[in-house]
């Protein structure tokens, strides 16, 4: 199917809109909001100690403090460009080495295809924070940019197999050696033929990989491999606030709130896509 094809398909079903992408889109663009506007103004200095220890929420800190009395609602605000930042930048790089491995492994012959995809199916049996915690201890040490890279690399294999079986999809069809008899090479086949027409669902998986990030980064920061101090992860903020739990339980909801928050605004996201990308799926709204 052309993306003419998908165009009119879609004009000829269901409605494009999806209230499940509206949605997502608007709690994700919010948490961008939120994380953009920290490169500029926080109501306090994350480092600062602007009130007295674990305070509750109240006008002047709207989440509380922290147990160093640090304004918390400052610190999720970070929080939200720290990940979106890991999660944008992890996106990118799986992206990117995922679908150069599933295009050379639909290309090659069969036995590199084969050993490709036992490499892949071997990456993928592994849980993706495991893969992200052997890179990060394989570093120097951890940071924000080991923690993209490993998390990047790590959710690569998925993409890599995704792309493998369809782009082997698409080359099995007719138009394609028409194509190739027309005198197309195998780069215009690639960029013409296979990429327009396995975007739409990549782009699914892409945005579904994009939560998976989030999560790994979180979970990487509460482990003590994410991004150190003063970066303030929601991982690590979940982390300080367990031995308080107790006794001051917005420290640990707070940042669990904003977390799984984002996450569910991806998957909306995500499944709003799935919706539009592919015309013979059926909602009631």
């Amino acid at each position: 199917m052309t993306d003419m094809d998908l165009v009119n398909a879609v004009s000829e079903g269901r409605p494009r809109r999806s209230w499940t992408f509206t949605i997502g889109a608007v709690i994700v663009g919010l948490h961008l909001l939120v994380g953009l506007s920290t490169l500029f103004w926080t109501p306090y200095d994350p480092s600062a100690m602007s009130g007295g220890r674990l305070e509750v929420p109240s006008f002047e800190h709207l989440a509380g403090t922290d147990r160093l009395g640090r304004d918390l609602f400052t610190l999720i605000m970070i929080g939200s460009r720290i990940a979106l930042t890991v999660g944008i930048g992890a996106v990118i790089i799986g992206g990117l080495i995922g679908i150069t491995i599933g295009l050379i492994a639909a290309f090659a012959s069969k036995t590199l295809d084969d050993m490709l995809a036992a490499g892949l199916d071997i990456l993928i049996a592994f849980p993706t924070l495991l893969l992200a915690m052997l890179i990060v201890a394989s570093s120097e040490g951890a940071s924000l940019g080991t923690a993209i890279i490993a998390i990047g690399i790590a959710n690569s294999a998925i993409v890599a197999r995704l792309t493998r079986i369809l782009a082997k999809r698409v080359l099995a069809m007719d138009y394609i050696t028409a194509s190739r008899i027309s005198g197309t090479t195998w780069l215009g086949v690639v960029i013409i033929h296979i990429l327009p027409n396995i975007w739409p669902t990549l782009l699914v998986n892409l945005a579904l990989q994009f939560g998976l990030a989030v999560i790994a980064e979180a979970s990487l920061s509460y482990l003590g491999l994410g991004a150190p101090p003063p970066n303030a992860s929601w991982g690590r903020l979940l982390q300080e606030a367990q031995g308080t739990v107790y006794s001051a339980p917005f420290g640990a909801i707070a940042p669990g709130i904003a977390l799984v928050s984002l996450v569910i605004g991806i998957n909306l996201l995500a499944d709003g896509l799935r919706d539009i990308a592919d015309p013979t799926r059926r909602r009631r709204s």
